[in-house]
């Protein structure tokens, strides 16, 4: 990349998350490799979810007035709508640090008003990039609604089926968030939206957003950090299967799929899951390994390497790193054919398998490892597609291009 021979251009990217999860890792990357490129870089993000992060950063939020936000969103599904105070203090800081780019991740989660926040940047002249890391702002309640096959959004949602996932809601109000979001993210001037899979773009160019200049740039993951272990040596007796969640395996990360494959394969397999939530640990049965979500990525990366297989039963997803972490390790990933999932694999790296054909899944599994796919062409794959750097460099090619108009 050139060196920048004017005056550092300021950026600002704002998430709910900062350095945690998927989304705050890919914030922290890609705010890291602007820095390299000569950027400013800062971060505004809530209290929840932060871990100590190598960039500027401010939180703008508080825990009370998360709580309440949440608790607003679930009794009256009002996501986005509270924390004005909070917002007002985002927008100061905006207006304090003057920056030449704004970009948006996920301003769902309790902590923003995006009414608020939208008003000030349809007042102000500088482009705004938005990656959709869900598909939340163009529906009227829901981040995924494939799960109960509805097509409302294309025009107008109501009488929403999906309250029960999140955000949570006990009322239906998504006639009324229809309405407000299409009017205030259809109002910014310079606004570009980044879908981070094929399959998400083609729904946002289907929705209200659609007005708006559209790039998908796929996730990308650290490949020094994700990564064949050489000197690894496995244990294993039985064929390990694996599954890792960030968030748990309840509702859209196949929980129940896991449990009646547990009764399906043979016994020279072993189904392992990582990322269970405490009352998912206890619902399992016993011939399945289960643990928490593990801090050690080192420990992860070893789960990966010593797996014959990685499967990703998921009804609802963007395009999941997880997929791409297991490439890296060189392990074959089957997926059901759900959201930018199979985006992810070829024939040479893995399997797609219909959602919800537990059957399906048991062969797939079976075959991949009766006939294993090489480990240095999953790890190539994911090499020539899923390197960070590579990926998250489309991200500083669109920046100099916003600002150069």
């Amino acid at each position: 990349m050139k060196e920048r021979k004017f005056k550092m251009p300021k950026l600002l990217l704002i998430n709910p998350a900062k350095n945690f999860g998927s989304t705050g890792k890919i914030v922290e990357q890609i705010g890291l490799l602007a820095e390299s490129s000569g950027w400013e870089v800062k971060v505004a993000h809530s209290v929840r979810y932060a871990r100590i992060s190598r960039l500027k950063s401010m939180s703008f939020s508080s825990k009370i007035g998360e709580r309440w936000h949440a608790l607003w969103a679930l009794l009256l599904d009002r996501q986005g709508l509270h924390s004005t105070i909070e917002t007002r203090r985002l927008v100061q800081m905006i207006i304090d640090y003057q920056p030449d780019l704004i970009h948006l991740h996920n301003i769902h989660g309790y902590y923003i008003n995006y009414i608020v926040l939208f008003k000030y940047l349809a007042s102000i002249d500088v482009p705004v990039v938005w990656t959709m890391h869900d598909c939340w702002s163009f529906t009227g309640h829901c981040t995924y609604f494939d799960m109960v096959n509805c097509e409302k959004w294309k025009s107008q949602c109501y009488e929403c089926q999906n309250l029960v996932n999140y955000p949570k809601a006990l009322t239906d109000r998504s006639r009324k968030n229809f309405q407000q979001k299409k009017e205030q993210f259809t109002s910014l001037k310079n606004l570009t939206m980044i879908p981070v899979s094929n399959w998400l773009g083609e729904l946002t160019r289907k929705s209200f957003m659609g007005k708006y200049p559209i790039h998908v740039i796929h996730n990308g993951i650290d490949l020094n950090v994700f990564r064949i272990l050489t000197n690894y040596q496995a244990k294993d007796t039985k064929k390990m299967v694996l599954g890792v969640s960030s968030n748990g395996f309840s509702g859209r990360k196949g929980l129940d799929d896991f449990v009646t494959l547990s009764k399906i394969l043979p016994d020279e397999y072993q189904i392992v899951m990582i990322g269970l939530h405490q009352d998912e640990l206890a619902k399992i049965p016993i011939n399945i390994v289960g643990m928490g979500r593990t801090a050690n990525v080192e420990e992860l990366v070893e789960y990966y390497n010593r797996a014959a297989v990685f499967i990703n039963p998921t009804y609802s997803d963007n395009f999941p790193t997880t997929n791409l972490e297991a490439l890296a390790c060189g392990t074959p990933v089957v997926t059901y054919n759900t959201g930018g999932s199979p985006e992810a694999v070829d024939e040479t790296t893995g399997i797609v398998v219909k959602q919800g054909d537990v059957k399906e899944l048991a062969s797939a599994i079976m075959k991949i490892t009766n006939n294993p796919k090489p480990s240095l062409v999953c790890r190539k794959r994911a090499v020539e597609l899923f390197d960070k750097d590579r990926c998250f460099d489309a991200y500083l090619q669109l920046y100099d291009y916003l600002i150069s108009k």
